[in-house]
């Protein structure tokens, strides 16, 4: 490959910041993104994401909401600060409307709940490019009593660190009743 194939080649190549701490989907988006022919970076905490933006900053970054130490929301504001047009996206296997909104607000341009691939990243990305912000606040639709109670829970439940006793105490409610409610899947 001649220096001019192969400058060509860089310059095509979207750059990505994909930082999770859970190192096989890390991993597994970063070779889907590849394939895709994307420039990927990866990070596992705040920390390493933070010295890989400012080294270079990327086009797009994927970014988990719930890590150890400084969370993702914390990072989406940081990547936002080092470059604001970093297109960022929120990824997360808690999803609520709040922190949604929260990221948003921290400079995210979408956000996609756990389980995704990467064509469900690659659809929040082009899906943010197609609305306006004024567009996205007039379709917001208040979530319904029992979606409201489910979000709560999960975050109950993820701050006492997945210990069913002391988000039941917290929450008022038996423990068994609970762990029935935690097995739900979260309503429309």
């Amino acid at each position: 490959m001649s220096e001019n194939e192969e400058a060509r080649d860089t310059v095509s190549a979207k750059s990505m910041l994909l930082v999770d701490d859970d190192v096989v989907l890390r991993e597994r988006l970063a070779k889907a993104f590849r394939r895709r022919e994307y420039e990927v970076r990866t990070a596992g905490n705040y920390e390493e994401a933070v010295e890989l933006a400012r080294d270079d900053s990327p086009e797009f970054a994927v970014v988990d909401l719930k890590m150890p130490g400084k969370g993702g929301l914390e990072l989406v504001m940081a990547l936002h600060e080092i470059d604001p047009s970093t297109r960022i996206l929120v990824l997360t296997g808690y999803g609520s409307i709040s922190t949604a909104v929260e990221a948003i607000k921290f400079g995210a341009v979408n956000y996609v709940p756990k389980p995704a691939d990467v064509d469900d990243l690659l659809a929040a990305f082009e899906k943010a490019d197609q609305e306006r912000p004024d567009e996205q606040t007039q379709d917001y639709q208040a979530p319904s009593l029992a979606r409201a109670e489910w979000e709560h829970i999960q975050r109950v439940y993820t701050d006492c660190g997945g210990n069913v006793s002391e988000a039941a105490r917290r929450l008022g409610i038996h423990r068994r009743s609970l762990q029935r409610k935690l097995q739900k899947r979260p309503p429309n």
